[in-house]
């Protein structure tokens, strides 16, 4: 069986997550290995001690591609939603991975912040509105949108399980299931 990395990036409340855990639901269910390595947990365990400066993202989405590539090279599918701001940083990730010969692909959870606002799932936007938070990616710190992700999901215009669909329509396409 082969392991892929399936990236999902976008902005604080974007649905990244939801979709993570929908998608692995349905993988799961069909009999693939699969994990979900869910960028607030990783900040507590793996990335703890880092802040939010840009060198500390950096170095926080280097070491979640470097498991989840890992995790992938042993026929593991790992679903990773994490906000991952920076073009660089992001590209970095996809090249390790196709310099060792493993699967990846990108998809941009492309929900415009004014909904992602309203969402508030952890209330970071309430807090930034408030004084209470600084650097709130897409707000008050930058977020590079990828430019040609594998896959752009409008999840404001969609169901979870559309959007969950669309990514593993993708991993199928792809070869990579």
């Amino acid at each position: 069986m082969s392991g892929a990395t399936v990236w999902l990036t976008g902005l604080p409340s974007a649905g990244k997550t939801t979709i993570a855990r929908a998608l692995a639901g349905r993988l799961s269910d069909e009999g693939h290995r699969v994990e979900v390595l869910d960028g607030d947990e990783i900040r507590e365990f793996l990335s703890a001690g880092l802040g939010f400066s840009r060198e500390d993202r950096d170095t926080n989405v280097q070491r979640i591609g470097f498991v989840a590539r890992l995790l992938a090279a042993h026929g593991v599918t790992v679903l990773v939603p994490v906000i991952a701001p920076y073009t660089h940083s992001r590209e970095a990730v996809r090249k390790r991975h196709q310099e060792h010969g493993t699967g990846y692909v990108e998809v941009h959870v492309a929900t415009p912040v004014d909904v992602c606002s309203v969402r508030d799932v952890k209330g970071l936007y309430a807090r930034q509105a408030a004084g209470e938070l600084s650097g709130l990616t897409g707000v008050d710190d930058p977020y590079e949108a990828p430019l040609d992700p594998d896959l752009r999901v409008e999840a404001h215009e969609q169901s979870v399980e559309e959007s969950a669909a669309a990514v593993y329509g993708l991993l199928a396409g792809r070869g990579l299931l």
